[in-house]
Formats: structure tokens, C-alpha cells, sequence
């Protein structure tokens, strides 16, 4: 949990004081991503001990979960997924939702950040993904209020 807090502190704070002249509008960690060998046993960890509501799960053609993101406030979620050959354990990515992700990747991409082509999704959102010198992957999501993140945010109480 030390651990977690820490990646989230930092990375809230290394993006908005790398990117405090941006032209392209708000970014903040949106998620953390942990990939994890027993799913069922980390949901419940994060959902009935750390007291984190379900905001959506993605359920494979059998029903099993492949995802979840579980929300630690109206802002932020921690995606759980399982582990598998080329997912060990650990750390995946962590997300950052930008206001207007062509500009950003545009911005990174003239300080010379090597960021992948953005992809639109069907899910009311597109994403663009950059990696840190450190090899942890940065998600940029744009996403809007149809997107089952804006959704979710929407129904904070």
C-alpha cells in the first residue's frame, strides 16, 4: 500500500511539473495498473479490505474477469489484471487522462518522447501509449462521458 501510494504521489507530480507550460489542458493519474497471479483474491483485497468500490470489470467470451478497475475516489482507480506470459506480476502501466490527447502527444513527441500513434477506441475514447527510461508504460487517455471511466467518475458519490 506504501508502495502504491508512493507510485501514485509521483507520478501525479512528475507530469504536472514536467508539463506545467501545456497548452493541451489538464492531466492527472487517472489509474495504476497491477497485473496479479490470483485476480479473485486481489479484487477482494482492494474492494472489501481497502473498502474501493467496482467501477467496471471486462469479462472474457466465458465470463471470466480479464480486468477491473476498482475506484479509490472519483478520479482515481487501480486496474487489476491478470498475470500471463508477457504480464509478469507487478507494476503494468499507469494511466493519465489528458484533456486533449493530440496535443500532448504532439508536445512529447517535440521534447522527444517516442509516444505510439493514437488509437480511437469503440468505448467513447482513445489512447496513445509512451514508455519511461524506466520501461513503465504511460497510458494517455482521452476519454469521454460514454467511456466506462467517464461513467464511473459520473456516478462518484
Amino acid at each position: 500500500v506504501v508502495f502504491l501510494m508512493g507510485v501514485l504521489a509521483g507520478a501525479a507530480i512528475v507530469p504536472a511539473l514536467a508539463q506545467s507550460d501545456r497548452p493541451q489542458g489538464v492531466n492527472y493519474v487517472n489509474h495504476v495498473a497491477i497485473a496479479v497471479d490470483n485476480f479473485d483474491e486481489a479484487f477482494a483485497f482492494y474492494t472489501q479490505k481497502m473498502g474501493f468500490r467496482e467501477a467496471f470489470t471486462v469479462r472474457d467470451d466465458k465470463g471470466q474477469p480479464t480486468l477491473a478497475y476498482v475506484q479509490a475516489s472519483r478520479n482515481t482507480f487501480i486496474e487489476l489484471q491478470r498475470t500471463n506470459a508477457t504480464r509478469p506480476a507487478g507494476l503494468n502501466h499507469f494511466g493519465l487522462h489528458v484533456e486533449n490527447l493530440k496535443a500532448t502527444v504532439a508536445a512529447l513527441r517535440e521534447r522527444g518522447v517516442k509516444v505510439d500513434d493514437i488509437r480511437v477506441r469503440p468505448d467513447d475514447a482513445a489512447v496513445a501509449n509512451a514508455t519511461d527510461p524506466n520501461g513503465i508504460r504511460i497510458e494517455m487517455f482521452e476519454f469521454g462521458p460514454g467511456s466506462p471511466q467517464g461513467k464511473a467518475i459520473a456516478s462518484w458519490k
